[in-house]
């Protein structure tokens, strides 16, 4: 039987497993509930099981049955701090958790995946290692895996890592896509405190309000990036944070607000910060306040090896038809942390279409409370995985 084949006969046993995890969301690097499920999953395969040891991270080492080179697969394994609204009979259990990005069917999928190759084990010429990370958003798990070993747990450097990420939108069902070079941005934060003196609200004169002057930074950052970076230079500056005051009566003594920045090129990004930075102080010393403001980068952009893209194309039109691969013409300014092992490794990230409805252009996107994910891609994605180390390994 062709890979497929092996994967759709395991398909219902992945939904069970990613329905599991979706009642079970835990965030970030500590994912105790999690991390046991997959050992129990992976318990009876051959395979050499570790655990992280500051975060509840599994690796796990596929020895092949004939000497080659590595192959990493990384599915990663948190949850999102949403308050879950799909109404789904296996919705979250936990309060205000959700696996509102999909890392429940990567999960799955890599389980499958490891099913997969070990059935195949004597086949492989070299060896494969599984990464389940915990803390993709926004706690740089990849970074404490690879602090703790995980490109070198064969005992050998990893020659090629691939990962896949669903989406809940944009894509059709069962539609795989990529790009060559730069497929995700890079990511910082800006964090900025606007501090004044409070008073009466009845009395504005009498106090040093912070509001006005934190506001208007919010709308000056957007004007400096069309007026500092080149129309052709993709930029994103967005405030998800605002916090001032108690009461409509009191002017506080501060406003705070935090900043998500997206960039491709690093020498933008340290100038995105240098500029926003400067921005604020000087708006703050135009009110007569002081503001506190810092950047602090934090993901890489996630860059595809340009030959891997190619391999992971060809092999998905080979395997499940020309129809299933779309290459995307722009990246996208959402950031991961797989970009942590493609900095080392060459190799490549691929989505995959996991729309619940039957129109992605309208769907939730990824991160909303509403995101809904259609596992029955879950034996696609495992078939994939396990098709690109195969292959890898017998170039």
């Amino acid at each position: 039987m062709s890979l497929r084949e092996d994967a759709a006969e395991i398909q219902d046993e992945l939904v069970a497993l990613r329905r599991e995890l979706h009642q079970i969301p835990e965030q970030g690097l500590d994912l105790p509930r999690t991390q046991e499920r997959v050992l129990a999953a992976l318990a009876t395969l051959p395979l050499e099981v570790t655990t992280g040891t500051r975060l509840s991270s599994v690796t796990a080492v596929l020895r092949g049955g004939r000497p080659g080179p590595v192959v990493l697969l990384r599915g990663d394994m948190d949850a999102l701090p949403v308050t879950e609204e799909t109404g789904l009979e296996f919705r979250s259990r936990h309060p205000g958790v959700m696996h509102a990005c999909g890392h429940d069917l990567h999960t799955a999928g890599l389980v499958g995946a490891a099913r997969l190759l070990a059935a195949r084990r004597a086949e492989l010429a070299g060896d494969v290692v599984f990464m389940f990370q915990p803390g993709e958003e926004g706690y740089d798990g990849a970074g404490h895996m690879i602090a703790e070993g995980v490109l070198e747990a064969a005992g050998r450097p990893v020659a090629a890592a691939y990962g896949l990420h669903v989406l809940s939108s944009i894509l059709d069902r069962g539609v795989f896509a990529s790009r060559p070079g730069p497929l995700m941005a890079a990511s910082a934060g800006l964090f900025v405190r606007v501090v004044g003196a409070g008073g009466h609200g009845s009395r504005p004169e009498s106090a040093l309000d912070p509001v006005p002057a934190a506001c208007e930074m919010v709308t000056a950052l957007q004007t400096m990036l069309t007026r500092r970076f080149s129309t052709f230079e993709p930029v994103v500056i967005t405030v998800g944070t605002f916090h001032a005051g108690t009461r409509r009566n009191i002017i506080p003594d501060d406003a705070t607000f935090e900043a998500t920045v997206r960039t491709f090129d690093p020498v933008v990004s340290e100038q995105v910060g240098a500029y926003a930075v400067r921005l604020c102080e000087q708006i703050a010393a135009a009110h007569g306040l002081r503001a506190e403001a810092r950047y602090e980068a934090e993901y890489p952009a996630t860059v595809n090896d340009a030959a891997e893209h190619e391999f992971v194309a060809a092999t998905v039109r080979e395997v499940f038809g020309e129809a299933r691969f779309t290459q995307l013409p722009h990246p996208m300014t959402g950031s991961e942390d797989f970009s942590r092992i493609l900095d080392r490794v060459p190799g490549a990230f691929v989505f995959l279409g996991a729309c619940a409805g039957d129109d992605p252009e309208t769907a939730p996107a990824n991160h909303s409370p509403r995101a809904a994910y259609d596992d029955s891609v879950l034996a696609d994605g495992a078939a994939l995985l396990a098709e690109l180390a195969i292959r890898r390994l017998s170039r």
